[in-house]
């Protein structure tokens, strides 16, 4: 493993152990809270999807795989993997919102924290694999992250 690869991996792990330790959930206040709880939440994971999409047709051949578009979309990712805890800190299951976030995020946190890890360590990978501008290293690592993101709608996502 490279000193680039190395540093990045070490950092992310860093980075995504402060951001599980520091949030902690917190039961929503009022369907009020809870409704802009679960909307801020479902941002992060519109904008997840957005950067998906995009890696997702190059992984498929929809798309030519370009490295500059794939290191930023991991890039992008692994930004907002950073923030995920953060935004799903607040419980909203006792409240009548429009989610398909399942009670299992806050009833299971350690579970749900090891899967943004997962995602985390994933989207690094990709942005090593992307620097590398290696078209098989590229798909791989895609497949890497679309496979953390696909583990964890299993577990905390109604379908």
């Amino acid at each position: 493993m490279s000193v680039l690869k190395k540093s990045i991996l070490a950092i992310t792990v860093s980075a995504s152990l402060v951001v599980a330790t520091a949030s902690m959930a917190q039961p929503a206040s009022s369907e009020k809270h809870a409704a802009y709880a679960t909307e801020l939440r479902q941002s992060i994971f519109k904008l997840l999807g957005s950067n998906m999409g995009t890696l997702g047709a190059m992984a498929k051949g929809k798309i030519p795989v370009d490295a500059a578009v794939a290191e930023k979309n991991a890039t992008r990712i692994n930004q907002l993997s950073l923030m995920i805890a953060d935004y799903a800190r607040t419980d909203t299951s006792k409240f009548d919102v429009k989610t398909e976030a399942l009670a299992k995020i806050w009833q299971d946190p350690e579970h749900f924290s090891k899967d943004i890890d997962k995602l985390t360590m994933a989207s690094s990978e990709l942005m090593a694999a992307a620097k590398s501008k290696d078209e098989g290293a590229i798909k791989k690592a895609i497949g890497g992250v679309g496979k953390t993101c696909g583990g964890c709608h299993d577990h905390f996502k109604a379908e």
